[in-house]
């Protein structure tokens, strides 16, 4: 007689693991819309219960699945030996491994996210999007610095962000990763320029 396969009991961070797992591929296959409690409950193959004890609602049952996808999926940090290589490198990483979350996070936010938590705009953003590439993009700077090739005492925090904020801006509005052209664009036309300017001891364009 053949016995019925034994229910693996889950707990804790493990357990946790697997229901934002499930929230995010019952968000990729269904939609915001049409996502529910139950759908991720049956989906995981757990009771509603289980989900309502960590999370209120299913906004933020999906903001916390979102932050999981993301933690999951690391932007690489290369190492290439110049600012100008790894600004290259990295921005092409986090374009290529962020592309199908920015779909996602797009979807997600103008089908009813922004609306359903109450949070403004930008705080949607900051929620959806996360910043995980700054620590990455510290480490960048941080090995230019070392090596003589910027000074973090005299580049504004705006101008290291900006590479960053212009692909950010560019999967959102895309839906697809920046072409390599216009990652050197935004690389050697824009911020390379900025930071020369702020070598030279400029703050205004001459």
């Amino acid at each position: 007689m053949t016995s019925e396969p034994v229910r693996r009991r889950r707990h804790g961070k493990q357990l946790e693991s697997e229901l934002l797992t499930a929230g995010w591929d019952e968000l990729v296959e269904t939609g915001y819309g049409r996502l529910t409690m139950e759908s991720i409950a049956v989906r995981a193959r757990t009771s509603e219960a289980v989900l309502y004890r960590r999370w209120a609602n299913k906004d933020q049952l999906v903001l916390a699945a979102m932050e999981h996808y993301r933690n999951a999926h690391p932007v690489a940090d290369p190492d290439t030996g110049t600012l100008r290589g790894d600004l290259l490198a990295q921005l092409a990483a986090v374009s290529e491994t962020r592309a199908p979350f920015f779909a996602i996070a797009a979807a997600t936010a103008f089908s009813g996210l922004l609306a359903g938590t109450g949070l403004t705009p930008a705080q949607v953003r900051a929620e959806v999007m996360g910043e995980e590439v700054l620590p990455h993009a510290r480490a960048v700077y941080r090995r230019a610095h070392d090596r003589g090739e910027l000074d973090l005492g005299r580049v504004p925090a705006t101008v290291l962000d900006l590479p960053y904020d212009l692909v950010r801006h560019d999967l959102l509005m895309e839906l697809r990763p920046p072409e390599p052209a216009r990652i050197r664009e935004i690389v050697d036309e824009l911020f390379l320029p900025l930071l020369r300017n702020h070598r030279a001891g400029r703050t205004s364009w001459e």
